[in-house]
C-alpha cells in the first residue's frame, strides 16, 4: 500500500492530533513515532538507516500505512513525497516559540536521558533521533530558526499551500 498523505511537521506541532483526525477520515492506518515506540521490533530499520547508513526502504518502512506524521518520517518528507508522488503533503506548524517550550519539556528531556537496560528499543530510538536531528536543537534560538526553515522548505517545494486555521497548513500538489 503506497502512502496517501506524508507529514512534514515536526514533533510537537500536533502530529499526534493529526494522526487521529487522518485516521478518522479514512487515512489510516497512520505512522507516528508512537508506532516504533510501542512496537520494538520497528526501530531497529530506522536505526540502521539513520546510524550506519544503511539504504531506506520507504515501503518497507511505511507498509500497511496509509498515512505518515511525526518524527522520524517528517524527517523524510522529500524522500516519501518523491517516492509517492500521488501523495499530499501535509505540514503541521505551531507558534515557533510555542513548539520550543513543547519540543525542550518532551523530545529534548527524551534525548538527555539515560535509557534502562531492559528497553533497548528505546535506546535505539534515542540514537536514530540525535543521529537524523544532531546538534541542531542544542539552543533556543538555533532550533527555532532551523524549525522556521524547515516550514519555508517545505512550502518552497510543494507547488501550491492552502492555508487554514488552527496553525496548520495544508499542503497540496496541483
Amino acid at each position: 500500500m503506497a502512502l496517501e498523505i506524508v507529514g512534514a511537521g515536526y514533533g510537537r506541532t500536533g502530529t499526534d492530533s493529526l494522526r487521529e483526525a487522518l485516521t478518522i477520515l479514512g487515512f489510516g492506518p497512520c505512522h507516528h513515532m508512537h508506532e516504533i515506540r510501542d512496537n520494538p521490533e520497528k526501530a531497529q530499520p530506522w536505526h540502521d538507516h539513520f546510524c550506519s547508513d544503511t539504504p531506506l526502504d520507504l515501503d518497507l518502512l511505511f507498509d500497511g500505512y496509509r498515512s505518515q506524521v511525526d518524527w522520524p518520517g517528517a524527517h523524510l518528507w522529500r524522500e516519501s513525497a518523491d517516492r509517492y508522488p500521488e501523495a499530499k503533503v501535509i505540514l503541521s506548524t505551531r507558534d515557533p516559540e510555542a513548539w520550543w517550550e513543547s519540543y525542550s519539556k518532551t523530545i529534548k528531556i527524551f534525548r538527555e536521558t539515560e535509557m534502562p537496560q531492559e528497553a533497548p528499543h528505546m535506546r535505539q530510538i534515542q540514537e536514530f533521533v540525535d543521529a537524523f536531528l544532531g546538534d541542531r536543537f542544542e539552543t533556543k534560538d538555533r532550533a527555532i530558526a532551523d524549525f522556521e526553515a524547515h516550514a519555508a522548505e517545505v512550502k518552497a517545494a510543494i507547488p501550491r499551500c492552502l492555508s487554514k486555521e488552527l496553525s496548520v497548513d495544508f499542503m497540496r500538489r496541483l
